[in-house]
């Protein structure tokens, strides 16, 4: 897997029937192999700006470009091999193995009927190894912990090959521990990631590049721990926040308190 340069050219989306933009105009670069933090509040347009990423959604003006190709100038099947995603909801495992769970990530590359051939059983194998999900392959996709499964689904999207994933709350629903396996395997990967994100310490140390959003609208872009200033997270969020410096270990870390 090899990653790919993403360039959003002022993409933009509007419900049918609503006049309102759920996203306004947004453009932003991410070099191959950087990790990108959407951020913003609840209703701020970052999981509609994530399914015009992957393709779901047309955006209704702007582009979205991989290595300098328009996606929706691919073919559904040739961009499923460029991109890959991982949503939210957590799927039903219908009575699959984790092995078949993962298998479903090839089925871009397969054309028709064609089974399973040996390349993709090595794919297979090396992503349910480098995700520590061997032991699982066997069982029954449904038996499995909430970070165990959100570690499948990340494995599914590891099988297509892509050069991009988009992770919607990767971390939502799970507890600390798990948080901290998703977290620890982002910054693994190699490929050019964009993942939306509530927690703002999360993002600090987990990414390259942060975009933060606001009722629609990108409020600023750039190297998290210079754009995530106290002015610009207490006015996005509407929150009194401050960045406090941890003395052992160096890094900082965000506070939180309702405005006065």
């Amino acid at each position: 897997m090899s990653a790919a340069d993403l360039a959003v050219q002022g993409v933009s989306w509007t419900p049918v029937k609503s006049a309102q933009p759920v996203l306004h105009s947004t453009t932003f670069n991410v070099p191959a192999g950087r990790v990108l933090g959407v951020v913003g509040p609840n209703g701020a347009g970052k999981s509609t700006l994530l399914r015009l990423l992957y393709r779901f959604q047309k955006p209704q003006t702007g582009q979205v470009l991989v290595d300098g190709q328009d996606i929706w100038s691919m073919t559904a099947r040739d961009a499923a091999t460029r991109i890959a995603a991982v949503l939210q909801e957590q799927a039903s495992g219908f009575g699959l193995t984790v092995r078949e769970i993962v298998r479903l990530g090839r089925t871009p590359h397969r054309s028709g009927f064609a089974v399973v051939g040996v390349d993709d059983k090595h794919i297979i194998d090396d992503v349910l190894e480098q995700l520590s999900l061997k032991e699982f392959a066997d069982r029954d996709f449904g038996t499995l912990s909430g970070g165990e499964r959100q570690r499948v689904m990340v494995a599914r999207a590891l099988a297509q090959e892509p050069q991009i994933l988009i992770l919607d709350e990767p971390t939502n629903h799970l507890d600390v521990r798990h948080q901290l396996e998703v977290v620890s395997l982002i910054r693994t990967l190699g490929l050019t990631i964009v993942v939306s994100l509530h927690d703002l310490n999360m993002a600090d140390r987990v990414c390259d590049d942060v975009l933060i959003l606001k009722d629609g609208h990108p409020q600023g872009f750039g190297p998290p721990q210079s754009l995530l200033t106290d002015n610009l997270v207490s006015d996005t969020f509407l929150v009194a926040a401050q960045r406090e410096q941890l003395s052992l270990s160096g890094a900082s870390h965000f506070s939180f308190n309702l405005p006065k």
